[in-house]
């Protein structure tokens, strides 16, 4: 039997990677321009609506910072009009029948 205990093997140097393609020197990090989605917006049959959905094609135009604006403004004018669904109907003016 032999003692393979004392015995320490040399590990074989790993090759060194080969660089697939020449680096290229790092584009400045600056942000893409906005870009519009091109979402479909189906008319709701709604005037009211419709407006409120067509203001946000404005946020297609602008930069990620000002969608939150865009998007309170739509949902304020949305919740409106919802709201405005809920509300008793107005009576007419009183007529006096004496």
């Amino acid at each position: 039997m032999t003692d393979e205990a004392g015995e320490t093997r040399a590990e074989e140097p790993a090759e060194p990677a080969e660089p697939a393609e020449p680096a290229e020197p790092a584009a400045p990090a600056e942000p893409a321009g906005p870009v519009a989605l091109g979402v479909v917006r189906t008319p709701t049959g709604h005037a009211g609506v419709d407006a409120h959905l067509a203001r946000l094609a404005d946020a297609d135009h602008l930069a990620a910072d000002g969608h939150v604006e865009v998007y309170e403004d739509v949902h304020r004018g949305l919740r409106e009009a919802l709201t405005a669904l809920d509300a008793p109907p107005v009576p007419g003016p009183y007529e006096n029948r004496s």
